[in-house]
């Protein structure tokens, strides 16, 4: 099992509607990598569900991927805000996976918190550039991360 970190801004898709929907498309990446992390995912592989773009960003709830990487149907729709008319259904230049919440953090874990602890000072989240939506976390980080969550 792998484990994966999914930014998102509560403005646009937060815990609330994750906790509305249960299960959710990650749709609308446009990072070639952040795609390459998601077409790696397997089913039941795990993430931090992390709120970005607000005063104290930080990791809110654990998600699991409820299914493996397809083609983002957003890339083909012309209305939706993420087409991309070089992608096409024969050749998808964009994948996404069905993500699914398994529960809130009893803590919310802060991104400064995560800053201050020494054990994860490699996290790819903390590297000063580090700006992509999907992202891998590392067995022991993951732990770490749960263990500030008070899970």
């Amino acid at each position: 099992m792998k484990y994966w970190l999914f930014k998102t801004e509560p403005s646009g898709y937060g815990l609330e509607h994750f906790e509305r929907d249960g299960v959710t498309p990650w749709s609308g990446v446009r990072s070639f990598q952040a795609r390459n992390n998601m077409t790696e995912m397997k089913l039941k592989d795990q993430g931090l569900f992390y709120h970005s773009s607000i005063a104290e960003p930080a990791a809110v709830a654990i998600c699991e991927v409820a299914r493996e990487a397809y083609p983002d149907f957003t890339a083909q729709d012309k209305s939706s805000e993420y087409f991309d008319r070089k992608s096409s259904p024969s050749n998808p230049l964009w994948y996404m996976v069905d993500v699914k919440l398994i529960r809130k953090l009893p803590r919310p874990v802060k991104l400064a918190e995560m800053r201050n602890e020494p054990r994860l000072t490699g996290m790819a989240l903390l590297r000063r550039g580090q700006r992509l939506s999907v992202q891998p976390v590392m067995p022991h980080e993951w732990k770490i991360i749960l263990e500030m969550a008070q899970v």
